[in-house]
């Protein structure tokens, strides 16, 4: 059974930072894209930063210079580093793998999903 687990969410000041991480187990995704996503209440959920099997990446505009998305295959893990985090970065942030489509930034091309972690940013 494949499962992707987040953690590292919480309470930061407005200009902190933290590392968020996923952890993959059931399947090996060394040869998939994996993804960060995140959803504010009332909102819908919305790219954040992507990176292939081969280390590219991509990012939302909202987010370019200041969150960073990295991976480490043999761990089965993907990160990402939010740093200069904003109140308008608050959100349950998702992990998600194995897109089925080249639209790495569409929800509804991932197969597996985390269940999330809660990312406050406090002004």
């Amino acid at each position: 059974q494949v499962q992707l687990v987040e953690s590292g969410g919480g309470l930061v000041q407005a200009g902190g930072s933290l590392r968020l991480s996923c952890v993959a187990s059931g399947r090996t995704f060394s040869n998939s894209a994996m993804a960060w996503f995140r959803q504010a209440p009332g909102k819908e959920r919305e790219f954040v930063a992507a990176i292939r099997w081969s280390g590219s990446t991509s990012s939302a505009d909202s987010v370019k210079g200041r969150f960073t998305i990295s991976r480490d295959n043999p761990k089965n893990m993907v990160y990402l580093q939010m740093n200069s985090l904003k109140p308008e970065d608050t959100a349950v942030y998702y992990c998600a793998a194995d897109p089925t489509t080249w639209d790495l930034t569409s929800p509804r091309a991932y197969r597996f999903w985390g269940q999330g972690t809660q990312v406050t940013v406090s002004s």
